[in-house]
């Protein structure tokens, strides 16, 4: 039964911009049905932009949380039963539907997320193309022969799907995070029980909508929605679900890991990062400060992929600072739903507080503001594109994620220092190097401790790449091949054929 806030009128007129209605879902999906709980109720969804009411979301409980699990384990047999064909069809169909619903997709993103319109174009492309991508991955799980060591035996090695995999998904990429995931896991034969985040449903629901367009049968693709704690902690505790996929913060990750732990779950994590940017000497300083702006600001700072620490070697420091403090004064800060904004706000309270922290505290530990500093007045949640130069080793935000629009500069001396210096945190993600030198650009690939290195650029992700860190920033990858075999067990055959 609906509960009575499903009742009542949505405030935000933007939401007449889109053309298939049947995309903004309030209700969690469970085994091919749209569900709710007069128990549990619902919660409200707002614009961080304006605050305005954008929809009020169905929250399971639980039990709910239960049913969804028997919905998946349910479905399992058949659908890791079909050919691998019959799920490519079914991958590829999504994709298309999503791709057609774009500017929708797009729109409801920026309504429940806040980042700019382009920007929310863009994520749906990206998110679309893992499912674009796993669709042909599906047919290629093959079986490989193994040379026999043993007289008169013959040895097969094959891959079958997990099972139930659990996916809990963050609110700054409310799509993508959940595709990149759910994809790999559809194409190996697996079944999902999806929980994203209760700041960012929206996005979750309409891709089930579509999916359920697509021919995705009923328990094969599930949403729970609901109160974080509740629904991520009984997939934990549930030996049925054979693996927790989860993209977030570290503190999270080790909290699903030990809940995971009794259960023996496979543990798919993407978790925080604190990248940083390194600018030689020998660099060309236009492309540098081009690859600083998209590398920090993009979804307006909160992405683990963010420069986070923006080093700079000495003799071009003064020049690198004064051009980017140029471009960073230049960003438009406002509503994602127009066009020309470059900034977004930022989630909820929680991150100006943690920005403006971290501001202090830097300013404090001897920093120089050159730009931005305090809030933006285009509303509460909005923080002024911040860039912050002479920035210590010892403050916060040279040691602490930040997620949000606050850009921080220090210089350095020799490789070797700067080395040292990139490496000293638990995080190990992504690290950025601007060099014209080739032989640097191999070294410091090889000494740099992260899992990615992107070398005079910025965009390096895609589907076809294996995403993930090492240290504390996460287990496994996702995407490539490599992200299809995290959801499958290999299984060995050896028969005597003497």
């Amino acid at each position: 039964m609906m509960s009575a806030h499903f009742a009542r009128s949505h405030r935000h007129e933007a939401l007449d911009r889109l053309t298939d209605r049947r995309l903004l879902r309030e209700l969690a999906y469970v085994d091919g049905h749209w569900t709710a709980s007069e128990a549990a109720g619902s919660f409200e969804v707002t614009d961080p932009a304006t605050g305005a009411t954008v929809a009020f979301v169905a929250a399971l409980d639980a039990g709910q949380t239960t049913q969804a699990i028997d919905a998946a384990s349910r479905a399992l047999p058949a659908w890791r039963a079909a050919l691998p064909q019959e799920r490519a069809r079914a991958l590829r169909k999504w994709f298309e539907l999503i791709i057609a619903a774009r500017e929708d997709l797009a729109l409801l993103m920026t309504l429940e997320q806040g980042k700019p319109l382009k920007e929310s174009r863009g994520e749906i492309d990206y998110a679309a193309s893992f499912i674009e991508w796993y669709a042909e991955e599906a047919k290629r799980l093959n079986a490989e022969s193994v040379s026999s060591h043993l007289p008169g035996a013959e040895m097969i090695v094959w891959r079958e799907p997990l099972g139930v995999v659990g996916v809990a998904t963050p609110w700054n990429f409310p799509s993508a995070m959940l595709t990149r995931k759910a994809a790999a896991a559809l194409a190996a034969g697996c079944t999902i029980v999806a929980h994203p985040s209760s700041e960012t449903p929206l996005s979750a629901l309409a891709l089930a909508e579509l999916g359920e367009r697509a021919g995705l049968p009923a328990g094969v693709f599930n949403v729970v929605t609901g109160n974080a704690a509740t629904i991520v902690g009984r997939m934990c505790e549930d030996p049925r679900i054979r693996a927790m996929s989860f993209t977030g913060s570290t503190e999270i990750g080790r909290l699903i890991a030990a809940q995971s732990a009794p259960t023996m779950k496979r543990l798919v994590m993407e978790l925080g990062g604190h990248a940083p940017l390194i600018v030689f000497a020998d660099a060309d300083i236009d492309k540098a400060v081009r690859m600083a702006v998209a590398a920090k600001f993009a979804t307006s700072g909160q992405d683990c992929l963010a420069a986070n620490r923006i080093y700079v070697q000495r003799p071009v420091y003064e020049r690198f600072c004064t051009a980017f403090a140029k471009r960073v004064e230049a960003l438009r800060t406002g509503s994602g739903l127009t066009d020309q904004t470059d900034i977004g706000p930022l989630m909820h309270e929680r991150a100006i507080k943690k920005v403006e922290e971290q501001v202090a505290d830097a300013l404090a530990h001897g920093a120089r503001c050159l730009t931005g500093g305090k809030r933006h007045p285009a509303g509460p949640l909005f923080y002024q594109p911040t860039l912050l130069a002479d920035v210590s080793d010892d403050a916060l935000i040279m040691r602490e994620e930040t997620f949000g629009p606050v850009a921080a500069v220090a210089s350095f001396d020799s490789e070797e220092e700067i080395v040292a210096r990139a490496n000293a945190t638990e995080y190990g993600l992504v690290a950025y190097v601007v060099t014209e030198n080739g032989a640097r650009q191999m070294r410091m690939g090889r000494a740099l401790d992260y899992g990615m290195i992107a070398i005079n650029r910025v965009k390096i992700t895609g589907a076809p790449i294996p995403f993930g860190g090492v240290k504390q920033s996460g287990i496994g990858r996702e995407g490539s091949r490599h992200g299809l075999e995290a959801f499958t067990d290999l299984k060995y055959l050896c028969l005597d054929v003497a």
